[in-house]
C-alpha cells in the first residue's frame, strides 16, 4: 500500500475493520452488438421507405412509367451503405459507451457517417453506371436513416436511464481527494445520476477531511487506505483528483487502485475549472487551453433568465390566483395570525431580503426553533423537522404540497429570487457556512432547484451545496426548463416535503 508522508494523519483502516463486499459485475446497459444490428435494420427500413417515397409517392420529381424499377437492384447499394456506415461509426466512436456524451454529439456522428456513405454510393453509381438507379432515392434514404437512427439514440438513452435506476450499468466510484477538483467531480456525479456513477465514498490526505462525510458520501480514511478500500468496497472506478505536482506520487496512486481491481481515471489540475470556462485550441499538435472566468449569469443570459421567470408567472397566473385566494381564506378561517409569513433570507452575493410564504405554523413559531434543533439533533445549517409540532392543520397540507411557497412568486417579481436556483438560507445558517458553502450565494436564489428535485428535505446539507454549485457552473435555459418540469411530479408525489 502507499505510505503517507510523515505528517499528522488519521490512522489507517485495518483490513479487519473493512466490510466484506463480494465483487460486483458491472453489466453494460446493452450488448456490444445490439446498436450495430439496430442501425442495420433501421438503414434497411430507410431504404424501403425511400423506395416507397421515390417510386410511389414521387415527392419533388415525378417519375415516368418507363423508369420504374423493382427494389432488389438496390440491395447491393444497401449492403455497401451499411458496411460503410458501420466502419465509419466504429471509427468515430459512436458505438463506444461514452458517459456524458450529448445526444447532439451522437447525431453529428450519425449525420457525418450517413453523408459519407451516401457519397460513396453516388461515386459507385458513376463508376458502374447501373441501368436502375435513382440518386434522389439515395438522398431520401440518407435523410430517413439520420432521422431513424437519431430517434433510436433517444430511446437508447431512456432505456439506459431506466436500467441504471435498477443498478445495471452503474459503477461504484471512489474519489481520491476532495479539494476543489474532487468536489467538482463529486457534485457532477450526484447531480447527473443518469451517467451511471455511484460515489460510495472518498479518501483524502487531510485527516480532517478524511473523517468528515460529505452528505451521504462517506469519508473512508486517508489515501494510504486506497488499495484496501478499493478491494473491500468492491470499487469499479477510482477517480484521482489530486494535484499533479508530484508525478511519482500520482503513479503510485494509479498502481494502488489497479492492484485493488478498479479502473482508474485521473482528473488534471485544469479541470478544477468547469469545462465551459476552458477553450481547447491546437497549435500543430500542441494542446492549448484558454481559460475565461465568466459566469453564465451575466449579460444576455441574465436578461433571458429574468424574462423566462416573468413570462412563466404571467402564463400561470389564471391558475395561481384562485389558489392564492383559497389558501388565504383557509388560513384565516383556521385561527388568528397573519396569512403571510415573512422571514429574512440571504440572496445573491449575501444581500438579505424578506421572503414571503403562506403561514403554515403557529404564531411566534420561531421562538421554539432552537430548542427543537437541539432536541432532534438537527444540522443547524439546514434544519428540517419531519414532525414539527409547530405546524397547523392547514399548514401541514400546504407544506406537503409545497403550496406554502407560492408567495415566493412575489419575491421573483421583485427581482429578489428566480423560479430556479439555490434555496435561500437564513442569516443564522450562513454564519455557520464554510468558505466553499458560500459559492451557492453567487447567484439569485430560486423557488426550486437541483436539490429540490433530488430529494428536497431528505438531501443532506453538503450534498445540497454540491448540487447548487453544479447548477451555477452548468446553467442553461434547457437546464432550468428541465428542473421546472421535474419539480411538478416531485411536488405531486410529496417526496421529501415536510
Amino acid at each position: 500500500m502507499i505510505q503517507p508522508p510523515p505528517t499528522q494523519d488519521a490512522p489507517a483502516i485495518s483490513d479487519a475493520r473493512l466490510p466484506t463486499i463480494p465483487p460486483t459485475t458491472i453489466r453494460a446497459p446493452e450488448p456490444w452488438w445490439l446498436m450495430p444490428v439496430i442501425d442495420l435494420a433501421l438503414a434497411l427500413a430507410a431504404f424501403g421507405l425511400a423506395y416507397f417515397v421515390r417510386y410511389e409517392v414521387q415527392i419533388l420529381r415525378p417519375l415516368l412509367e418507363i423508369n420504374r424499377a423493382a427494389f432488389h437492384p438496390y440491395l447491393p447499394y444497401y449492403g455497401l451503405f451499411v458496411v460503410w456506415l458501420y466502419l465509419n461509426y466504429r471509427g468515430s466512436g459512436l458505438y463506444k459507451n461514452v458517459r456524458g456524451r450529448s445526444w447532439l454529439e451522437e447525431v453529428y456522428l450519425i449525420i457525418n457517417g450517413t453523408a459519407n456513405a451516401a457519397l460513396i454510393i453516388m461515386a459507385a453509381s458513376f463508376i458502374f453506371q447501373p441501368l436502375v438507379f435513382s440518386r434522389l432515392m439515395i438522398v431520401y434514404a440518407a435523410v430517413i436513416t439520420i432521422v431513424l437512427q437519431s430517434s433510436a439514440r433517444i430511446v437508447q438513452r431512456q432505456v439506459r436511464g431506466h436500467l441504471r435506476s435498477k443498478g445495471i450499468g452503474v459503477q461504484r466510484v471512489l474519489i481520491v481527494g476532495v479539494g476543489e477538483i474532487g468536489q467538482a467531480v463529486l457534485r457532477t456525479m450526484i447531480a447527473r445520476k443518469e451517467l451511471g456513477y455511484h460515489p460510495i465514498g472518498f479518501l483524502d490526505e487531510d485527516p480532517a477531511r478524511a473523517t468528515s462525510d460529505l452528505g451521504r458520501v462517506r469519508a473512508l480514511g486517508t489515501i494510504r487506505n486506497l488499495e484496501a478500500v478499493t478491494r473491500a468496497y468492491a470499487v469499479n472506478l477510482v477517480v484521482i483528483a489530486q494535484r499533479w505536482s508530484d508525478h511519482d506520487r500520482l503513479m503510485e496512486l494509479v498502481q494502488a487502485a489497479r492492484r485493488g481491481g478498479a479502473d482508474v481515471r485521473v482528473v488534471p489540475d485544469v479541470f478544477q475549472l468547469n469545462m465551459k470556462q476552458v477553450q481547447v485550441e491546437n497549435l500543430d499538435g500542441i494542446p492549448l487551453l484558454g481559460v475565461n472566468g465568466a459566469t453564465p449569469f451575466h449579460g444576455t443570459n441574465r436578461v433571458v433568465k429574468r424574462a423566462m421567470d416573468i413570462g412563466l408567472i404571467l402564463l400561470a397566473s389564471p391558475v395561481l390566483l384562485p389558489i392564492f385566494a383559497l389558501v388565504a381564506l383557509a388560513i384565516r378561517v383556521e385561527g388568528p395570525g397573519p396569512i403571510f409569513y415573512r422571514q429574512r433570507r440571504v440572496g445573491e452575493n449575501g444581500r438579505e431580503f424578506g421572503m414571503f410564504k403562506f403561514r403554515s405554523m403557529i404564531p411566534d413559531a420561531d421562538l421554539y426553533l432552537q430548542s427543537l434543533v437541539v432536541k432532534h439533533k438537527l444540522d443547524p445549517r439546514h434544519p428540517k423537522i419531519p414532525d414539527d409540532p409547530r405546524i397547523t392543520r392547514v399548514g401541514r397540507f400546504i407544506r406537503r404540497t409545497s403550496i406554502d411557497e407560492l408567495p415566493n412568486l412575489i419575491n421573483v417579481l421583485r427581482g429578489q429570487m428566480s423560479l430556479v436556483g439555490p434555496r435561500p438560507p437564513t442569516p443564522d445558517e450562513v454564519d455557520l457556512y464554510e468558505d466553499w458553502h458560500k459559492q451557492r450565494l453567487k447567484i439569485m436564489p430560486g423557488m426550486t432547484g437541483l436539490w429540490q428535485i433530488s430529494g428536497r428535505s431528505d438531501v443532506p446539507f453538503e450534498e445540497m451545496c454540491l448540487l447548487d454549485v453544479y447548477y451555477i457552473e452548468n446553467w442553461s435555459v434547457r437546464l432550468d426548463l428541465q428542473i421546472l418540469m421535474m419539480t411538478l411530479p416531485r411536488v405531486l408525489l410529496r417526496r421529501g416535503a415536510y
